[in-house]
This record gives structure tokens, C-alpha cells and sequence, in this order.
């Protein structure tokens, strides 16, 4: 069983503890990408923003982006980005309900583990406190997801604390 290590730093520059990262954050399925962590992404690379909004537009049919849909996307030779549809909308609902879905989350992460299995493993996984800053989810939730979900399958998390 691996462990979550937290660290301050910036999630985009991930600290390599195995041979390839994966990046992994929290994006809506209503196609809004403009503030919050994808803005630190979008600084460093195009190719998260624009495979989002590629898969979310309608092609014929309704969004590619649904909750609990995983996007990976290359953003360098041994780091990938991982939009996890895990909000739904922005902004809290008619009921004052956060956006986030924990369900979608579950759901988002094992398909991660699932991936890394098949690209042979070897691979960490690095995020901010996804889902508890726009998406408004409890931290002392999502940690036990990212827990049972990744570590208990070996896979090593690292969580960035930007302190800029």
C-alpha cells in the first residue's frame, strides 16, 4: 500500500517518484474551464483546456464530458494530465448543494488506478486538494477516496499545497 505525501509546492511541476506522472483534477460537465487550478495548467500547457473543450462540445449528441468520464492527456514525455468529471455544474444548485460529486470521484479514480495498471504501472499520481477549492467538497472526505481508491492499490499520491 502506498501513501498520500504532501508537500507545498505547485502541482504542475510534479515531484517524480516513479518513472511518469499523472496530474489528476476536478473539472464540470457544462464546459466552464477559467479559474481555480486549470488556470495553472493552461498556463503551463494548451493541450488540458483544449482536449476539454474538444470532448465537450456536442458532436452530433450529447457531451463526452459526463460525471465520472476521465480524460489523459500527454502533456510532456512523462507527464499527463487527467480531467476527472467530477462537478457538476459551477456554483452551488437550486438546493445550496456544492458541485462536486463524490460518487463521480470514485468513479473518476478508479478508472485512473485502472489506467495506470494498463500503462504497466510505475506511474505516481500528483493533484492539488482537488475538488475542495471551486467545487466546494470537503477535504476530510476526498482524502480517504484518493486513499482507498489509489493508494490502496499501490499507487504513490502526491498532494501540492500552493503557497504562491
Amino acid at each position: 500500500m502506498s501513501s498520500i505525501t504532501y508537500v507545498d509546492g505547485d502541482a504542475t511541476c510534479p515531484v517524480f517518484t516513479t518513472n511518469k506522472a499523472i496530474i489528476t483534477h476536478i473539472v464540470n460537465d457544462v464546459n466552464c474551464w477559467g479559474s481555480g487550478f486549470v488556470m495553472a495548467l493552461s498556463n503551463k500547457w494548451k493541450e488540458p483546456e483544449e482536449g476539454f473543450h474538444k470532448a465537450s462540445a456536442p458532436h452530433n449528441g450529447p457531451s463526452m464530458m459526463q460525471l465520472g468520464k476521465v480524460q489523459i492527456i500527454k502533456v510532456e514525455p512523462n507527464i499527463y494530465v487527467a480531467n476527472l468529471v467530477a462537478q457538476h455544474m459551477v456554483g452551488e444548485d437550486e438546493y445550496g448543494e456544492a458541485p462536486i460529486r463524490y460518487d463521480a470521484l470514485i468513479v473518476c479514480l478508479c478508472k485512473i488506478s485502472n489506467a495506470i495498471k494498463a500503462f504497466g504501472g510505475s506511474i505516481s499520481v500528483h493533484m492539488p486538494r482537488m475538488g475542495a477549492g471551486l467545487a466546494r467538497g470537503r477535504w476530510e472526505i476526498i482524502e480517504p477516496i484518493v486513499r482507498i481508491e489509489l493508494c490502496e492499490r499501490g499507487i504513490p499520491v502526491t498532494v501540492y499545497d500552493w503557497k504562491g
